[in-house]
């Protein structure tokens, strides 16, 4: 089960084109094992904008992602 989970946290969403890894700690990990050497505090960031420094940040781009993603499926539907 957990390298199932890691598949899926490491495959890039259709819509954000960002996979769940690179959302959450800000690169994308080939294996399980590069995601043990972080500290703590690398993992988890509880100010969300911590990793998100210069330009529009990556939330940002994200949800420009998502709402082209609504605005294609709104203009096709």
């Amino acid at each position: 089960m957990p390298f199932i989970e890691f598949a899926y946290n490491s495959s890039v969403d259709s819509t954000t084109h960002y996979s769940p890894f690179e959302i959450g700690y800000g690169f994308n990990p080939l294996t399980p094992l590069d995601l043990i050497p972080l500290p703590v505090d690398e993992r988890v960031s509880l100010n969300g904008n911590k990793k998100n420094t210069g330009g529009e940040g990556l939330t940002c781009k994200i949800q420009q992602q998502i709402e082209k993603k609504k605005w294609t499926i709104y203009i096709q539907g």
